[in-house]
């Protein structure tokens, strides 16, 4: 792994809904965000659908009954931005919330375009 890390960057509130996770999640999502950081990727970390291929990554973990996500990217250089850490709701089938999406958009939208000014 690469010994200088990557500049880590919370976007929105995602650094105070992280917080909010149980211990054994924050953990886990602590540990996937320092090995992307260092240039590596986490065994749970995978791309997350509709962003178009690995540049927005989606790490997930369950823990008594509940599942926990947090979404960060890759697409600007020397950064890993965390754009939304949330619980998912929905009981059925794996599908995220489309409010979750829009987040995850909006907040994209937002950390690539400050990169271009």
């Amino acid at each position: 792994m690469n010994r200088e890390l990557k500049r880590l960057f919370w976007v929105g509130r995602s650094k105070e809904d992280l917080r909010a996770f149980p211990e054994e999640v924050r953990q886990v999502m602590g540990y996937a965000l320092y090995l992307a950081q260092a240039g590596s990727k986490h065994p749970d970390a995978k791309p997350l659908s509709g962003f178009g291929g690995a540049g927005v990554l989606e790490v997930v973990d369950d823990f008594d009954r509940n599942t926990y996500r947090a979404v960060y990217t890759l697409k600007v250089a020397g950064a890993v931005y965390v754009l939304h850490a949330f619980q998912k709701k929905s009981r059925k089938g794996i599908r995220t919330n489309p409010e979750d999406i829009e987040t995850v958009r909006r907040r994209l939208r937002e950390v690539l375009e400050a990169q271009q000014h």
